[in-house]
């Protein structure tokens, strides 16, 4: 049997994204689909990639399930110019040319847009999505804000999943089971209801025990537990076709292993070492008693939206696509942000979003014209809460450079933080208050010293929100003229227009913090340094109210409580703006194609904000620059060996203006303007069906991205590699009644950073961080990555079963590094995953697709 890059079904296909939403035009029934090509709508219609004037990575539905990549993050393994990182599905890092989008502040626009059945998923917490029952997955590059809109700054992901098909009744059950007591149970059911209706189920659960052994007891970190259903209803007469769509997804996982490095794992009762310091190996690390209730690390995100399509042909020349959406997300993520046994810092992240949207595209075809104009409301609400639980004698500890409490246990190694009970011993925190002191130029007096230690609190809580809510209205056109046969032009323009208002609000939530008041008072001038002292000594300091016979602030650690201890503050801005797009091709012939662009990408005005700089003070809002970049592309498609190779390559020049990214200030992320910053590369793929039994892809990529302004010149953007390529081959031998298949597969990414300012040490100094970190360690060199499937099916295709495995040679690696914990000079590392092998059964019956 023949194994072809197929896409079966084209003519139930009605929507794909566009904008904030954008429907797809619909497929011609009648029109032959070639069996050797993939049609894409990329540019909101049905073209063959070769046609298409821009970068465009497309992989289908068959190629996910015979490669076995079931998420974002190894999909994106296989595109160039593409990676995700995952550290959970809450807190994911979309990567495209280099630019990253990952923030999870409610006010951040995003960078990259991922869309899904025609509507954009792209705010950071709610765009982790299973890829199941998948038609195609399509990576559009570069600047794509006069088709997709808003967040398409630098590249947009438009997740085409499998609509109800009328033709016939279908289904499908797979399971599958491996190590770490891994699962994987998916089905779907499609079923007509009559002429040109049809229903159509599916859904997924995976589970998987965490492969970090949790060295306290309980579940071991970095599990997987998500389950995800999708729902949807087709209809369609001559001129109209309408889809129905609901997705819905939980996600469960233990908590991840933010592992320090620079310690060892102990246990925090006896200071017995338990571990090593490994960033792939086991972690000592539990929440502080009460944080959130009691709850444990982990996360607790849902996801669900509604979407409805709807296409109308109203005459030859003109069709009418409208998309109407809902969606909303709510994640709780508790984490342990120190990397260590000893509860100095818990924090989480409770974020929340809503959105509604509606567009409506006319487009006009009609001789050597295809066009289309359209507009578009958005709206979103959303909020990010990040409650903080520090034990201050540990972080004092810290501090001081004695977290191993060496001068009170002589021998210990630093490496291993001390037993629990000596930080709650005063005369050995007594000590650490007064080395703390000195080092600021001030003599702090052994019996106030005393005093002021038996305040330190063991629990001290604080939280603050973020909340931001954004309306915008866009126009947009496209118009593509083919002057000859060979040659054609193309201009894209979109305008924008945003009402943004952004919230905050910040609270100590169990009295004053005694190490924050320290902290504070040891910058201050002589007498009220002397007097914040004395009133830090008197006893139970924490929780007397501030009066005028006390006058002590309300002092916060990691931030600082806003008017009234938690009163909220907002601020409001309007933006708008163009963004927009020249192309150019030519067909030198049917098996060839060449192609330039030119786009300026646009991200909104952020109105960002970050707490008060004193106790009760008003938080600080700042409007940062609309994020420009001027993109130029050049490249070739081709379909060469009677269309059986299809190779692509383009070369690309971006130039930023008012590049933002995030920094640690103590320990809070804020968004700030860096300038300018460029970025240049190559990248190919290839796609070749050497014979009837082997299919090979391949693809590479080097991309230079590197800051040209400011205390960052010269540094690379974070999570991005300079080199990345893939190589894979599908291949079936015909044995006796059925065949054989063996997909293997290599991935390499070279060096990367974790973050923009590359782990310079100098950048990384007090007060940007609590305590400085001097070691740069936080990258990850080059690797490759092994994986492979082998399986056997009848020629009826009715069922399949494989073996597969994935990181055959177990390469160690690491997906993330620095973090929260970096504030604290205690940067944390998370591992990248193991080798995973298990066996997988698959089950089709029915004729629909």
């Amino acid at each position: 049997m023949t194994r072809r890059v197929t896409l079966l079904g084209m003519a139930s296909l009605a929507a794909l994204a566009a904008s904030n939403a954008a429907a797809e035009a619909p497929v011609d029934a009648a029109a032959p689909v070639s069996a050797d090509e993939i049609l894409v709508t990329a540019q909101l219609r049905a073209q063959n990639p070769i046609e298409v004037p821009i970068t465009l990575s497309v992989t289908t539905g068959e190629e996910l399930s015979r490669l076995g990549l079931e998420d974002f993050e190894e999909f994106s393994r296989f595109v160039p110019g593409f990676e995700v990182q995952n550290q959970s599905p809450n807190n994911p890092g979309f990567v495209m040319r280099g630019i990253t989008s990952d923030s999870g502040s409610a006010y951040n626009e995003p960078r990259v847009s991922v869309f899904q059945d025609g509507v954009s998923i792209s705010k950071s917490r709610g765009s982790y999505v299973e890829l199941f029952d998948m038609n195609r997955i399509e990576v559009a590059k570069g600047p794509q804000s006069t088709l997709y809109g808003r967040g398409a700054l630098i590249g947009a992901v438009n997740l085409v999943e499998n609509k109800a098909d009328p033709s016939a009744f279908a289904g499908m059950l797979r399971a599958d089971y491996g190590n770490y007591n891994a699962y994987v149970v998916e089905g779907m059911v499609n079923t007509p209801l009559g002429e040109g209706v049809a229903a159509r189920i599916s859904g997924r659960y995976r589970k998987r025990d965490g492969f970090i052994p949790n060295l306290l007891g309980g579940q071991d970190f970095n599990s997987v537990d998500t389950g995800a259903i999708r729902g949807t209803l087709h209809a369609e007469t001559d001129a109209i076709t309408f889809d129905l769509i609901g997705n819905y997804q939980k996600d469960s996982p233990a908590g991840t292993a933010f592992k320090s490095i620079s310690y060892r794992p102990t246990n925090p009762t006896t200071g017995a070492v338990i571990g090593d310091a490994g960033r792939n190996s086991g972690a000592a690390l539990a929440p502080g008693a009460g944080f959130e209730g009691g709850k444990d690390l982990g996360l607790n995100r849902k996801v669900w939206g509604v979407t409805g399509l709807a296409s109308w042909k109203l005459n030859d020349t003109l069709t009418l696509n409208s998309i109407t959406a809902y969606r909303t997300f709510h994640a709780l993520e508790i984490f342990d942000a120190d990397g260590i046994s000893l509860p100095m810092l818990t924090a989480a992240e409770d974020a929340r979003g809503k959105q509604t949207s509606q567009e409506l595209r006319l487009t006009f075809e009609q001789g050597p014209i295809t066009a289309f104009i359209g507009g578009s409301y958005f709206h979103e609400s959303g909020s990010q809460r990040t409650p903080a639980q520090f034990d201050e004698r540990a972080l004092l500890a810290r501090l001081a450079g004695s977290l191993s409490g060496t001068a009170a246990i002589p021998g210990r190694p630093t490496t291993d933080p001390a037993p629990a009970a000596l930080l709650a011993n005063t005369a050995f925190t007594s000590a650490l208050l007064q080395g703390v002191a000195a080092a600021y130029g001030v003599p702090l007096p052994a019996a106030q010293a005393v005093a002021i230690a038996s305040n330190l609190k063991g629990s001290h809580l604080e939280t603050s929100t973020n909340y931001s809510r954004t309306n915008s209205v866009d126009l947009f056109g496209d118009v593509t003229y083919r002057v000859t046969d060979k040659l054609e032009f193309g201009a894209g323009l979109r305008y924008s227009h945003d009402d943004k208002h952004t919230g905050y609000s910040a609270a100590v939530l169990n009295g004053r913090s005694i190490l924050g008041g320290l902290i504070g008072a040891l910058s201050q001038p002589a007498a009220t340094r002397t007097a914040l002292l004395g009133a830090l000594a008197v006893p139970g300091a924490a929780n007397i109210p501030t009066s005028a016979a006390y006058p002590v602030p309300l002092f916060g650690l990691g931030t600082q409580p806003t008017t009234g201890n938690g009163n909220r503050t907002d601020s409001a801005l309007k933006n708008d703006g163009f963004a927009w797009r020249f192309t150019a091709r030519y067909a030198a012939s049917d098996q060839a194609s060449f192609y330039a662009t030119y786009a300026r990408g646009r991200r909104p005005q952020v109105l960002s904000v970050s707490g008060p700089s004193a106790p009760l003070g008003a938080a600080r809002f700042g409007v940062l620059p609309n994020e420009r970049v001027d993109s130029y592309e050049a490249g070739v498609k081709t379909a060469l060996l009677d269309r059986k190779l299809f190779l692509d390559g383009a070369v690309f020049y971006y130039d930023y203006n008012n590049f933002q990214t995030t920094v640690q200030q103590g320990t809070q992320i804020v968004t700030i303007n860096a300038g300018k910053a460029q970025s240049y590369g190559f990248e190919s793929q290839a796609r070749w069906v050497a014979t009837d039994y082997l299919s090979v892809i391949a693809s590479y990529a080097y991309n230079h991205s590197r800051f040209k302004a400011g205390v960052r010149d010269g540094n690379r953007f974070r999570l991005s590699p300079d080199h990345s390529a893939s190589l894979g081959a599908i291949m079936d031998l015909p044995v006796g009644p059925g065949r054989i298949s063996f997909a293997p597969s290599l991935t390499y990414q070279s060096k990367v950073f974790f973050d923009d300012d590359n782990d310079r040490p100098d950048l990384q100094q007090p007060p940007a961080a609590l305590v400085a970190d001097n070691i740069q360690d936080e990258q990850q060199g080059g690797y490759v990555l092994a994986n492979a499937r082998f399986g056997f099916e009848p020629n009826s295709k009715a069922w399949r079963i494989e073996a597969y495995v994935e990181n055959l040679f177990n390469k160690k690696y690491i997906k993330d590094a620095g973090n929260t914990g970096d504030s604290l000079g205690m940067p944390t590392f998370i591992s990248g995953e193991p080798r995973f092998y298990g066996v997988s059964a698959t089950v089709r019956f029915g004729g629909a697709k």
